[in-house]
């Protein structure tokens, strides 16, 4: 049960003297939510192609692109869930993940990118389907390839596919305590970062430098990857905001939005806070207006964050001071999930909202800014509880503006 609580700073170390993370129990859980959401849906079987799909369902840890590769891995489940792992890495899976058991098999599941590698998986698993006594009428795909787009059709004919992303979603939305334990600590991987940053923001350091120092940290206590590229933005770049971090030299009395995030154990950390560059530099009337409009709604967010409201009252709490209509995200074994909050159409019609629910984690960003003074964006992380919510980054706001 997930209960309000303070937050808790827990060790990654194993110990014999108190009860942290369960792995052993925590994948368990991931594999049942997994086993479950494809019992109850359409599909015959799920075909997991992204790699932090795959990473939920068994435990895989392997080398993590910037963007969408196609081929490292692929996990295959169908009802009742005697799932099928392919990776490029079978030698390690099988020395070092010893649950897998026969799960794991040595047929690669490289080339899904072209047609002839993604017709010898598709035939491959046929196959190994067949051998099982599961013959599909209906296929989920969490995410195609073109060839694959080409070939799962042929292999599969008559099949239905629909989409399986959906319910891997599904399966992920509400997190066990384990999984929130490990969210825990990637925010403390992601506050130690902030820190380093925070440190070594002074007049004359470029954005790159700021965010080196941050990586430098999260590395540090053993982050295993950064949330994105991060964001260390300056001056006139935090009106329009850019997303990105530059060369920019940053100036006395520059206002510095600095949003980053690392990864503990597949868990995501993510928040945002916006810094006045210079000891004794102090940010003018308008700037504090500007902080004050969007820490206003990060406060009027927390304050509608419960069971049973929905990301459409948490959307509306903030009255409109968002950056271009998208409020927050989930936060998981992807860094940017569902439950989504904002405003633009779609998500925010009655009919898409979702229901706050216990266990479901995510970020609330608010951005403000007027051109000529400044911009700010500020996220915190929260968790909902079983009697309201817990506020997960508790990481101090600049106090200059206050």
């Amino acid at each position: 049960m997930i209960t309000k609580m303070e937050t808790v700073a827990i060790g990654q170390m194993g110990v014999d003297w108190e009860e942290r993370i369960n792995y052993e129990r925590m994948r368990q859980y991931r594999l049942d939510r997994i086993t479950k959401a494809v019992d109850d849906s359409e599909a015959d079987v799920l075909f997991v192609f992204r790699l932090e799909g795959t990473r939920y369902i068994t435990g895989l840890r392997t080398h993590d692109w910037p963007m969408a590769h196609w081929g490292m891995a692929a996990t295959v489940v169908p009802k009742g869930g005697n799932y099928t792992l392919y990776s490029l890495d079978y030698g390690n899976c099988k020395v070092r993940m010893p649950w897998l058991g026969d799960h794991l098999t040595e047929t690669t599941c490289r080339g899904l990118e072209l047609v002839p590698g993604a017709r010898d998986w598709a035939e491959d698993i046929k196959r190994r389907l067949a051998d099982q006594g599961v013959h599909p009428k209906c296929i989920a795909v969490d995410a195609w390839s073109p060839a694959l787009y080409e070939v799962l059709p042929e292999v599969f004919p008559g099949v239905k596919f629909i989409d399986g992303q959906e319910i891997m979603l599904q399966a992920r939305a509400i997190k066990s305590q384990d999984e929130i334990n490990c969210l825990r600590i990637a925010y403390e991987m992601t506050s130690a970062g902030m820190s380093a940053a925070r440190e070594y923001l002074r007049p004359g350091v470029k954005e790159c430098e700021v965010l080196a120092e941050c990586f430098k940290a999260m590395y540090y206590y053993g982050s295993e990857w950064s949330q994105c590229s991060n964001i260390v933005c300056s001056g006139p770049y935090t009106v329009p905001y850019r997303r990105f971090t530059s060369d920019r030299i940053i100036q006395y009395g520059d206002p510095v939005i600095i949003d980053v995030g690392g990864r503990f154990n597949g868990y995501w950390g993510d928040f945002t806070r916006t810094w006045i560059c210079g000891e004794k530099a102090m940010p003018s009337k308008d700037m504090c207006r500007v902080h004050e409009t969007a820490y206003k709604a990060l406060r009027a967010a927390e304050e509608a964050i419960k069971p049973g409201a929905t990301t459409r009252d948490v959307a509306l709490s903030c009255k409109g001071n968002i950056l271009g209509q998208s409020l927050g995200h989930g936060l998981g074994i992807c860094s940017c999930e569902p439950p989504l909050i904002g405003t633009y159409k779609g998500v925010f019609e009655p009919e898409n909202t979702v229901t706050l629910q216990p266990g479901m984690v995510f970020s609330v960003e608010p951005y403000y800014g007027e051109p000529g003074v400044g911009g700010v964006r500020l996220e915190d992380n929260f968790i909902v509880t079983e009697t309201g919510v817990e506020v997960l980054s508790v990481y101090p706001f600049e106090e200059k503006f206050f």
